[in-house]
């Protein structure tokens, strides 16, 4: 990829983030609610008390006044203040959003084992081993994330006592909710591994390759995987990002005090800053990794290097 690409390509990200800034800005600033019911409850402040609450959070300015504002101290790292407890939102962020990542990596890891390890043998393979993983396939496929915790801490903490069936009590607590919460993305990566490998078996340079002599192994490793990584890796980079998203029914679910608890809580108790950063970092690692996904996916296509030469 020539730098005139990169640039382009990093230029659109940087319009993307800032047009998902807004729109979460714009939403959480017309959502119903009143700020200062929140802040205040059931007690009444005395005029000085309010004005200076409202010069606070900038409750007075206009409405692009206060997302510029926002929008420059996100930018320096500050997310403002939340309306619990008046502390900051970054302290409350820093001491869940390592949770999540634990999680949402794991997640990610098992997405990719589960999904490649049953996509491939399915896509070399057409016949009886193909029927029988594409119907659990398909099953799985159509099982939600809340449905899948439930089973699991049935079958795995209640029954067989291996795991806790809540909280996060070390890697051995994630183990569940992480695989809960790649169970229905790695069956998605499957079906498109499966494809995609199918597709390149029947090209004509593989029918080439196997007339030469050339061992299958040989065929499979150097031929096909590398043709068919490119909607692979695609594909799996959009199901790591939706993780982010998935997590937060699989904390409520296990009681795992990550960002998606966070932003749950802090919807129901109208902690506006809290929800807006929530939102913004989870619209961030979507837009991002998708750029990464695809930058990655071109660089390891093999035509497209050749036509890069």
């Amino acid at each position: 990829m020539t730098l005139r690409e990169l640039l382009r390509t990093a230029g659109a990200m940087g319009v993307s983030i800032l047009v998902a800034s807004f729109v979460v800005f714009a939403s959480l600033y017309a959502a119903p609610g009143d700020a200062e019911s929140v802040l205040f409850g059931s007690t009444t402040p005395t005029d000085e008390v309010r004005a200076a609450v409202r010069e606070q959070y900038r409750l007075d300015d206009p409405f692009l006044v206060r997302y510029l504002h926002w929008l420059g101290s996100v930018a320096h790292g500050d997310f403002g203040t939340s309306f619990v407890g008046g502390q900051s939102v970054a302290t409350r962020l820093g001491a869940t959003a390592p949770t999540t990542l634990a999680l949402v990596g794991l997640a990610a890891l098992l997405l990719v084992l589960i999904g490649i390890a049953v996509g491939v043998p399915m896509g070399l393979r057409p016949g009886r081993l193909d029927t029988a993983l594409t119907t659990v396939v398909a099953v799985v496929a159509g099982i939600p994330a809340f449905v899948s915790a439930t089973l699991l801490i049935a079958v795995f903490a209640v029954g067989l006592g291996w795991f806790p069936a809540y909280g996060a009590d070390g890697l051995r607590g994630l183990v569940l909710p992480a695989l809960s919460l790649a169970l229905v993305s790695s069956a998605m990566l499957a079906r498109v591994t499966r494809a995609s490998v199918r597709a390149e078996s029947g090209r004509e340079y593989v029918t080439t390759a196997r007339a030469r002599g050339l061992r299958p192994r040989v065929v499979v490793a150097r031929h096909i995987l590398p043709n068919a990584a490119g909607p692979v890796i695609t594909a799996g980079g959009l199901l790591v990002a939706a993780l982010f998203a998935g997590a937060i029914v699989v904390e409520n679910a296990f009681g795992i005090a990550g960002l998606g608890s966070l932003l749950v809580s802090s919807v129901n108790r109208q902690d506006f800053p809290t929800v807006q950063a929530i939102s913004l970092i989870l619209v961030v690692v979507f837009v991002v990794t998708n750029t990464v996904v695809d930058l990655v996916a071109r660089g390891l296509d093999p035509r497209q290097r050749r036509r890069a030469a």
